[in-house]
């Protein structure tokens, strides 16, 4: 028996539409203009949540996402698109064609861009140019094209589509296509960065409204943990979710963090910023002499050949976090997104340098550092500075309960399977004449 709070004949509409007219093949260009089984815009909310729950899904949808070569903004992409393959969906990438590997590693394929302008996240990007670089990128119309002609080359049912690339976001509404938008941080950064200051002004200049573009998506999926994200305290619109952090892999079990071996990480952006050479050199500085062991990752922006280090100190420029974060006891970090939430969900406090100012780590790392688990210093910290917030942070106390805290509750929701539960659930919208 449904609920009787749901709307009966919201409910027959859409066991009706999941009966006759489910199949991928419906959208095909030979099923435009048939009469169409109509259903509500939306999902009744009941049917999502409610204790008596119906899963509708789509058989077999061609999942389309759309990415850029950004560093923290794919593994979401990768982890809510492993699950959607995982449910039998079909999935593929479209990007730039430096991300060809590590898309292409992960089983999914994958076709470049020819149309958008060039990036590569390992290229500096210095100053007022690197911001306007950037946000040619973002409003750039060429993504939007080459999706335009993938899809036109083999449809998609579903657009999942990067918050941050407006050129591809705008396509995908003026087609009509069934669209997801996905962001991958805070939601409150992604607005307010869209809502003052040079990108607003840019976007209008090319036609775009970033903020309309995002809440008129079929979804909005926010892939943090929502009790970190300032904009949760206030009424957002229907189509923003909260996901709940795409998590990595983790141990079956976690040893808690009082019973591990001293060790610190270091991991700054993967991306190539201004100040990171010298910020890691000071956490070098910093940490030699400490009782405790010390692995930093340099990424591929740095050389760490560069670097000296002291006894009881590893320099690398990849190894995966997998292997050291559960038997880490602190993180250094420079406030990206997802290494961040990867630390918590390992139980793991912070020591925080946001590297650069335009981006969402400044907010992560005050964030952080309001709840207690977390010391936000500037790049240009001295290593004095940097080695007595370690040295709070690597000893016993309030800090790591809330950690502990954070961990359990990341844990314990993996944005991957909510979000995939959630575009399962999305109606396939007739295209608009001209694109398959």
């Amino acid at each position: 028996m449904f609920s009787q709070r749901i709307p009966p004949t919201d409910v027959l509409v859409w066991l009706d539409f999941a009966t006759i007219g489910s199949s991928a093949e419906r959208t095909d260009q030979s099923q435009l203009g048939r009469p169409r089984v109509q259903r509500p815009d939306r999902l009744p909310e009941q049917l999502l949540t409610g204790p008596t729950s119906i899963v509708w899904r789509h058989p077999m949808a061609r999942i389309l996402f759309v990415t850029w070569d950004g560093g923290g903004n794919v593994p979401p992409a990768l982890g809510i698109a492993t699950e959607a393959r995982n449910r039998g969906h079909q999935v593929r990438f479209l990007g730039h064609a430096q991300q060809r590997r590590r898309i292409e590693s992960h089983g999914f394929r994958f076709t470049p861009y020819t149309h958008a302008r060039p990036w590569q996240s390992t290229t500096r990007h210095p100053g007022i140019a690197g911001v306007y670089q950037s946000l040619a990128v973002f409003t750039d119309a060429g993504p939007g094209i080459d999706l335009l002609e993938t899809v036109a080359r083999e449809p998609a049912d579903v657009v999942v589509v990067d918050c941050f690339l407006y050129g591809a976001l705008q396509a995908a509404a003026d087609a009509h296509l069934t669209r997801v938008t996905l962001v991958h941080t805070c939601y409150e950064f992604m607005y307010r960065g869209v809502t003052r200051g040079t990108t607003p002004v840019m976007a209008r200049l090319k036609g775009q409204r970033p903020l309309r573009l995002w809440t008129s998506s079929d979804l909005a999926l926010v892939t943090t943990e929502k009790d970190l994200d300032p904009a949760s305290r206030r009424s957002l619109p229907a189509s923003v979710h909260y996901t709940g952090v795409v998590r990595h892999p983790m141990p079956s079990t976690l040893t808690p963090v009082s019973e591990r071996d001293p060790l610190i990480l270091v991991s700054l952006s993967s991306l190539n910023f201004g100040g990171q050479q010298r910020a890691l050199q000071n956490i070098l500085e910093a940490v030699a002499g400490l009782p405790a062991h010390t692995v930093v990752t340099t990424g591929p922006s740095v050389d760490p050949a560069t670097f000296t280090a002291g006894p009881n100190t590893e320099v690398h420029g990849y190894v995966p976090h997998e292997q050291i974060l559960p038997t880490a006891t602190l993180v250094i970090g420079h406030g990206g997104h997802d290494t961040t939430m990867r630390a918590l969900a390992h139980d793991l406090p912070l020591v925080i340098l946001p590297i650069h100012p335009a981006l969402d780590q400044k907010m992560i790392g005050r964030s952080l550092e309001q709840r207690g688990v977390a010391r936000c210093l500037r790049k240009t910290a001295a290593p004095e500075r940097i080695r007595s917030a370690v040295g709070e942070l690597l000893v016993a106390g309030p800090h790591r309960v809330t950690a502990a805290t954070l961990g359990a509750r990341i844990r314990a929701h993996d944005g991957a399977v909510h979000a995939a539960d959630l575009i399962d659930h999305l109606p396939i919208r007739e295209r608009r004449k001209g694109v398959r």
